[in-house]
C-alpha cells in the first residue's frame, strides 16, 4: 500500500505499507517535520480522524487548527475534556452549557445554583492537567436510532433525545466516551487527551471563558481582550431565541415539521425592525453626521445599512448611503498579498486619502464628484455621482473597513457614530454543541455568490479561507470600536439556507480540494429540517439578501 503524504514543509513524500494501519501511525511517522500538531487528516480530498484506518493507496495531508475543520475538531475535544473535569470536580449531576465563542474561547456555564469561584475554577484546570497528562483514549461508537434514544434516556440528556425525537431521516449518530463520560459530539474527536495540551480557564461573569489558541498562532494562547460588547450581543440574542421559545436546534426542527413557521418569520422581523429603529434613535439622539457601519462577510450589511436610513427618514433625518467598495485604488495599484497575489482586503486596497478629504468636502457643505468603481476595467469613474448634503443630513457609511481609523484619519470623532454587524445564532444543537457563526456566514455566502455571481460552490470554499484571513486582520481587531452591535441572524436562516445549498454542496465531486469541506457542512445539515416554502419572508429581511427576493438589495 503506496501512501502519498504531502504539505510536508519539504514536499510530499512516498511510504510503503505490508498492510493496513491507522492515521495516527503515520502521523508518528512525520509528526517531527510538521509545523503544528495535527488533529486530523485529509485523505483523498475527504476528511478524517486520525484513528481512520488507512487501507488502500491514497494521498493523505495532516491538518492543524489553521484548518477551520480541525479548529473546531480541537474545540470539542477540548469541551469533552472539560465536561469530564468539571463532573470529575463537581459530581455528575452538574449541567455545563456552552454558550458561544468569546473572547477567543467558549463562554461555558456550571449550573450548580452558584457561581464558580477562583477555587473551583482551578480544580478543574487542574483536573484537566491531569487528564491529559495521562493521555486517557477517547472512545468512538457508532449508535443506531433506537440505541441513541436509549442511551439519552439513561445518560438523563433531554435536549439530545428531543433532538433526534426532532429528525425523522436520522438513523445513525457518532458518541464518544472518555472513561465514565459519554457525550454525543457531530464531527470526530481526537484519540486521546494527550492531544489537547493547549487551554486557560479563566472566571467571567457568571460563567467560565474555556480558551484555546487561534488559528494564526496554532500554539499559543491568545492575549485576554474583554468582548463586553460581544458578551451583550449575545446575552440579547438568547433573550430573543427565549422570546420565539427556540433555543436548540430540535425547537426549530419541531416548528418547522408541525407548519408553524409564518409567526416565527414575523417574530424575528419584527425584533430586527425595533433594533434599528432604536439604534436611529440613539444616531438622532447623537447628532452625529457620519455613521460607520461594518462586520465581516456576510453579515447583511448592506440591508440593515439601507433599513437604518428608511428609521432615519422616519425621524426626518435625510441620509446619504455610501459603500466603501467605490474608493478602492486602481486595480494595478493594488497591495499585493503574502501569497504573491493582489489583496484587496486590506485598507491598503482602499484610497483611504481621497476618501477622507471627500467625507470633509460633504460635511463642509461642498458639492463632490463621488467615485463610481467599475469592478470590470478596474478603475475608478467619475461624473456620476455628484453629490452634496444638507446640513442635517447624514452620511451611512458600510464597508468591512469601517471602524478602522485609518479610513476616517482626519475626521472629527464626535462626527463618527459606529456599529458593528454579525450574525450570531442564539440557537445550539444541544447544550454542548454550538453553532458555529462563521460557518453560518460560509453558508450564507454560499448561497449568494451562486445566486448573485454565478460561482459554483467549490470556488466559494475555496476563496473563503484568504477571507477569514483578511478578516481577522482588517475586521475582528476594531469591533471593540462601535458603540452598538448588531445580531443580524435569523434564528430560522440554516434551515432556510438548507433548501439552496445543499444540492449545491452535493455536487462537489471527489476528486475536488473542497469536497472536505463540503461534506463536512452536509453532516451538519443532517440536524436541521429544510423549510420548503419560505414565500412567507418578509421582502425586506436580511436574509432576502442572499436567497434572493430583496426589495432593498438588487
Amino acid at each position: 500500500m503506496k501512501v502519498r503524504i504531502i504539505g510536508l514543509p519539504e514536499g510530499e513524500i512516498i511510504k510503503e505499507y505490508p498492510e493496513k494501519l491507522k492515521a495516527e501511525l503515520i502521523l508518528r511517522e512525520v509528526e517531527d517535520q510538521l509545523p503544528y500538531p495535527a488533529y486530523g487528516c485529509r485523505i483523498d480530498n475527504a476528511y478524517r480522524g486520525l484513528l481512520h484506518v488507512v487501507y488502500h493507496d491514497c494521498t493523505l495531508e495532516f491538518l492543524d487548527i489553521r484548518c477551520q475543520a480541525m479548529w473546531l475538531v480541537y474545540q470539542s475535544s477540548l469541551v469533552m475534556l472539560y465536561i469530564k473535569a468539571v463532573h470529575d470536580v463537581l459530581g455528575k449531576k452538574v449541567q455545563v452549557t456552552v454558550n458561544n465563542s468569546l473572547s477567543k474561547g467558549l463562554f461555558t456555564v456550571i449550573k450548580n445554583n452558584s457561581k464558580p469561584d477562583e477555587e473551583t475554577i482551578s480544580r478543574i484546570d487542574r483536573q484537566m492537567r491531569k487528564l491529559v497528562e495521562q493521555d486517557l483514549p477517547i472512545i468512538k461508537r457508532h449508535l443506531n436510532r433506537q440505541e441513541i434514544t436509549a442511551l439519552t434516556e439513561e445518560l438523563k440528556q433531554k435536549e439530545t433525545g428531543n433532538l433526534i425525537a426532532s429528525i425523522p431521516s436520522l438513523n445513525h449518530v457518532e458518541i464518544y466516551s472518555l472513561e465514565d463520560e459519554t457525550q454525543i459530539f457531530y464531527n470526530f474527536l481526537v484519540p486521546s487527551t494527550g492531544y489537547l495540551k493547549y487551554f486557560e480557564l479563566r472566571p467571567y461573569k457568571n460563567g467560565i471563558l474555556l480558551r484555546y489558541p487561534h488559528q494564526s498562532d496554532p500554539l499559543k494562547i491568545p492575549e485576554y481582550e474583554d468582548q463586553k460588547l460581544l458578551y451583550d450581543a449575545f446575552s440579547e440574542a438568547t433573550k430573543w431565541g427565549k422570546l420565539m421559545g427556540i433555543k436548540y436546534v430540535d425547537d426549530l426542527n419541531n416548528r418547522i415539521l408541525n407548519k408553524q413557521t409564518e409567526d416565527m418569520y414575523l417574530m424575528q422581523e419584527a425584533l430586527h425592525e425595533k433594533k434599528i429603529a432604536n439604534i436611529a434613535d440613539d444616531i438622532a439622539k447623537s447628532r452625529k453626521r457620519i455613521v460607520l457601519i461594518c462586520g465581516p462577510s456576510s453579515s447583511g450589511k448592506t440591508t440593515f445599512a439601507k433599513r437604518l436610513c428608511i428609521q432615519l427618514n422616519v425621524l426626518g433625518i435625510k441620509t446619504l448611503y455610501m459603500g466603501t467598495d467605490d474608493y478602492f485604488v486602481e486595480r494595478e495599484d493594488s497591495p499585493i498579498g503574502p501569497d504573491g497575489e493582489k489583496d484587496f482586503e486590506s485598507i491598503k486596497a482602499v484610497d483611504t486619502k481621497l476618501f477622507v478629504r471627500q467625507m470633509k468636502e460633504l460635511l463642509d457643505g461642498k458639492t463632490v464628484d463621488l467615485p463610481v468603481f467599475d469592478f470590470i476595467s478596474g478603475t475608478k469613474i467619475y461624473g456620476q455621482r455628484i453629490t452634496s448634503i444638507a446640513k442635517d443630513q447624514v452620511i451611512v457609511i458600510e464597508g468591512i473597513h469601517a471602524l478602522n481609523r485609518t479610513l476616517t484619519e482626519g475626521i472629527d470623532e464626535k462626527e463618527k457614530f459606529k456599529i458593528y454587524i454579525s450574525p450570531f445564532t442564539p440557537i445550539s444543537v444541544d447544550r454542548h454543541n454550538r453553532i458555529s457563526t462563521t460557518d453560518c456566514r460560509l453558508l450564507r455566502r454560499l448561497v449568494r455568490d451562486y445566486q448573485f455571481r454565478g460561482w459554483p460552490v467549490a470556488r466559494t470554499l475555496a476563496s473563503w479561507p484568504k477571507v477569514r484571513s483578511g478578516e481577522d486582520q482588517n475586521i475582528f481587531p476594531y469591533h471593540g470600536e462601535a458603540k452598538v452591535f448588531f445580531n443580524s441572524n435569523c434564528i430560522y436562516e440554516l434551515a432556510v439556507l438548507k433548501k439552496y445549498v445543499e444540492p449545491l454542496l452535493k455536487e462537489v465531486t471527489r476528486s475536488e480540494p473542497e469536497y472536505a469541506e463540503a461534506q463536512r457542512l452536509l453532516e451538519f445539515f443532517r440536524y436541521i429540517e429544510p423549510v420548503e416554502d419560505d414565500d412567507a419572508i418578509a421582502n425586506n429581511s436580511i436574509i432576502r439578501e442572499f436567497i434572493g427576493g430583496s426589495v432593498i438589495v438588487h
